[in-house]
């Protein structure tokens, strides 16, 4: 995939009058993780180039200089962005004035469009190529803005092979270059792992909102799954140490209101461990159900949002599923319960 990007690069390398610099733009987890894995692809193919961006601890880690720490942006929701509205317009524009000034020879958006799309607009009215990783779903919801990407972006990479002919009446370079996860998760496989038979994985999401939201639930499940089976071990498997304290919190209020818990390990960073050892789970629908999928984790797909985002989401989704592995083989993989069916019992 990288040497796909690459070669797009180097077009832009050889006119950009020996600016070797590159920005890539993720805005959550998902994307900071697949954004690590192309910066160092990108550094194979071409050492001295210079990378820079948006994103998180694995973008960090992997020796991108990062402008803006993208930890504290992944919101999901109408309601969700207006609370941050000033905080993505002062990042927006600080964003675009830097560009504008440095002028680097290409920006790769992960995902993300409700900033992405924004910014690649602002690139190319600046004439900066833009290079789109990872396709917004706008096969799902918004096909009125596919010829506003068609305009605004110069190559599109897409996961999936049905994303291209989402594009086919555009003059947009689309290539399908598969999902990374396939070839991430093929290096993490353990062979010599177990399945442990009486093992619950608890994933809440990788944000502090789905936490409150999702975990209650949760938690009253496994209250319920441990009065039939005392034997069964329940584990919170989380994104980042940083919500640890939230899981924490959400697991004190549960046994204060007087709900029989089991004993519950909560960690963090060891998630794919967990896919692979646990028996069944229950998750945040996201990137996580496809890693359950591949990894062979069977799970129950839970979502709730703020009641105005459900009720405007339920408008303009045009999708019979959420979970992404539902979503690729038009069938109900995994059980989905989202907003008022998300309950304990159902669970």
């Amino acid at each position: 995939m990288a040497a796909k990007i690459e070669v797009f690069l180097k077009k832009q390398l050889m006119s950009s009058e020996g600016n070797l610099t590159v920005w890539i733009f993720a805005g959550e987890p998902s994307g900071d993780t697949y954004g690590a894995r192309l910066a160092q692809e990108l550094w194979s193919q071409a050492s001295g180039l210079r990378i820079e961006g948006m994103g998180g601890a694995n973008m960090r880690r992997a020796g991108v200089e990062i402008l803006v720490d993208s930890s504290d942006l992944a919101v999901v929701g109408l309601a969700e962005v207006l609370k941050n509205i000033f905080l993505f317009r002062r990042i927006f524009h600080w964003l675009r004035s830097e560009a504008l000034r440095k002028r680097p020879a290409a920006v790769i958006l992960i995902d993300y469009p409700g900033f992405n799309l924004r910014f690649a607009a602002a690139m190319a009215a600046a004439g900066i190529p833009v290079v789109y990783y990872v396709s917004p779903q706008v096969w799902a919801w918004g096909r009125k803005r596919i010829d506003k990407i068609a305009r605004y972006v110069d190559k599109m990479l897409v996961l999936f092979p049905f994303e291209v002919d989402v594009f086919n009446h555009t003059e947009l370079d689309v290539e399908f270059v598969g999902h990374p996860l396939l070839e991430i998760l093929e290096e993490i496989r353990e062979p010599e792992i177990v399945r442990d038979e009486r093992a619950v994985l608890l994933l809440p999401g990788s944000r502090e909102n789905e936490i409150k939201r999702l975990l209650p639930d949760m938690l009253a499940a496994c209250g319920l799954l441990a009065q039939r089976r005392p034997d069964l071990k329940f584990i919170v498997s989380l994104h980042c140490e940083e919500l640890i304290g939230s899981v924490e919190r959400e697991i004190a209020r549960a046994r204060e209101s007087s709900l029989k818990l089991p004993e519950l390990l909560v960690e963090s960073g060891r998630t794919r461990y967990w896919l692979q050892k646990a028996a069944v789970g229950m998750a945040a629908t996201g990137t996580v159900t496809m890693e359950a999928a591949i990894l062979g984790l069977p799970l129950v797909a839970a979502y709730r949002v703020h009641p105005l985002t459900y009720r405007i989401a339920r408008r303009l989704v045009k999708v019979d599923y959420l979970a992404m592995p539902n979503l690729i083989l038009d069938r109900k993989v995994f059980e989905e319960l989202v907003q008022h069916r998300l309950e304990p019992r159902a669970l």
